[in-house]
């Protein structure tokens, strides 16, 4: 009877003892994956960027136009689209003459619109108005520039009435770009061991960067309606700068 009432006591006494044990475990197991979970979301990394700029100059060897003909208040809409269409047929054949071939002449706009005429509040048609632009491209414009203001005014005088911009290109931009990023990042290096340097820290591995890309162009726009047309304008290029600006973040330590 003694060992009976001894065996039930020892056993009714493990609950009591493995209960508290894996409460323990179970605590433990909380406060490590908290360690951990803070260690990896919350870690605070050290970083610096240091900004660098390249610059390339050049001078542009393409010159691009946009050139336009309006129609204005034509009775009917197919009078004003045949009108317009003979125009730009003629200044074709003009900017041909003038040394622009045919893949270097591309239509950006062809539009048809009414227009109106309002009185006592009242809006009526009163013509069509027909629109059509051009973009002109002059390739080895640094070694003939004088051939822009010849296709300016042959085409002025062939019936273009609208010069809505010019703008100045280089045909190896790319490779120029390029030239400038590297340029940049080196600059960039640099300032960033006299920085860190100063500083008294130690720069570790890129961790990124970013990059701007700037190119300053003169935008210039004629109205041939300002009684300019058949002038050879004087449209000098001149030289133009690539610029990159280039952000290098380092990790530091």
């Amino acid at each position: 009877m003694s060992e009976n009432n001894n065996s039930k006591m020892c056993c009714g006494h493990k609950p009591r003892l493995v209960l508290p044990i894996i409460g323990l475990v179970l605590l433990t197991g909380i406060i490590v994956i908290s360690i951990v979970r803070d260690r990896i979301v919350s870690q605070q990394f050290r970083q610096v960027t240091i900004n660098g700029q390249g610059r390339v100059s050049y001078t542009p060897d393409l010159a691009m136009l946009n050139l336009g003909v309006q129609i204005d208040k034509v009775a009917k809409p197919e009078e004003a689209l045949n009108q317009l269409n003979s125009k730009v047929e003629g200044i074709v054949k003009a900017l041909g003459a003038a040394g622009i071939a045919d893949e270097n002449i591309q239509t950006q706009n062809y539009s048809l619109y009414p227009q109106y005429d309002y009185k006592d509040n009242v809006s009526t048609v009163s013509g069509y108005n027909a629109n059509e632009q051009l973009v002109i491209k002059i390739v080895d414009y640094d070694q003939n520039p004088e051939k822009l203001s010849q296709v300016i005014a042959a085409s002025s005088k062939a019936g273009i009435n609208q010069v809505n911009g010019l703008w100045f290109e280089a045909s190896d931009i790319n490779d120029l770009k390029q030239e400038a990023r590297i340029k940049a990042i080196e600059d960039a290096r640099s300032k960033s061991q006299v920085l860190a340097e100063t500083a008294g820290v130690r720069l570790k591995k890129v961790v990124g960067w970013w990059e701007n890309f700037i190119q300053p162009s003169p935008y210039y726009s004629y109205d041939g309606k300002g009684g300019a047309s058949g002038a050879n304008p004087q449209l000098p290029a001149g030289d133009r700068e690539v610029i990159v600006e280039l952000g290098v973040t380092y990790n530091i330590k």
